[in-house]
């Protein structure tokens, strides 16, 4: 079976690094031109080049602070004035924070709050109406296993997650009527720059870190983002038509949850 996009459109958030990056890698080399959103400035360009070098489809790229509905408002009216219409949205901002409960402070939930579910919700606010228009969306929405199956000390982000996929069943039945389709990918262990950076504050040799990562895993290895992706490009094409209202783990069969 073979996924294409092509004529389709994207927009990506956390698109500069990691898993973000490789959705819009997939898209883009399955026809659909991408713009890709992030904070950090050299490290979209980057994105950009790389991502531009391999394809021929378009791709651009627009720094934002997805909790910052400003900025997320500014990024709609970017990419619809460089690419002229939305047919896909991936909400994949924010990194994990997990601590014990009487840690959190208010100022911590709430900035959890606002980049990981109300900057969803604002581009899921600015894409829908052209969606609903013209008959035809996908919406994913990057979570993780704690959403399903929250563990001990993982507050503020498994909270924040299991919103995320309540807000993907309410979108999801919104939007069936107008063939929008919401799902949501939930991420296991998959190789990433914040696990990078994570051997690197503790001085471990990413190789022999990913070993130890894999361990609790039962296809006994950390997951590459390329297989994250697919799964990524799958939902967003005509091929996963009569799939909407999910989440779906990515984890090799971490999850004690389906």
């Amino acid at each position: 079976m073979e996924i294409r996009l092509d004529g389709k459109t994207a927009i990506v958030t956390g698109g500069s690094k990691g898993i973000g990056f490789a959705i819009a890698s997939s898209f883009a080399m399955s026809g659909a031109d991408v713009a890709l959103v992030a904070r950090g400035q050299e490290a979209l360009d980057a994105a950009v080049k790389a991502l531009s070098a391999r394809t021929r489809t378009r791709v651009i790229g627009i720094s934002c602070d997805a909790s910052k509905a400003d900025d997320v408002k500014r990024a709609y009216d970017t990419a619809m004035k460089e690419l002229g219409k939305l047919d896909i949205l991936v909400n994949n901002a924010g990194t994990s924070r997990a601590m014990p409960f009487a840690e959190v402070t208010d100022e911590l939930w709430q900035e959890d709050l606002e980049l990981k579910l109300f900057g969803a919700i604002r581009f899921v606010r600015q894409v829908w109406p052209q969606m609903q228009e013209r008959r035809w969306g996908r919406i994913i929405n990057i979570l993780n296993i704690g959403a399903k199956a929250p563990r001990a000390a993982s507050a503020p982000t498994s909270v924040t997650r299991a919103a995320g996929m309540a807000l993907t069943k309410v979108l999801a039945g919104e939007g069936a009527p107008h063939n929008i389709l919401v799902n949501a990918l939930l991420v296991g262990r998959i190789e990433s720059d914040q696990w990078v950076q994570r051997a690197q504050q503790l001085r471990k040799p990413l190789p022999e870190f990913l070993a130890e990562m894999a361990k609790p895993i039962p296809l006994g290895r950390v997951g590459r983002a390329e297989e994250f992706a697919n799964m990524a490009c799958f939902l967003a094409s005509d091929a996963g038509s009569y799939i909407t209202g999910t989440a779906t783990n990515i984890d090799g069969g971490t999850s004690p949850v389906v």
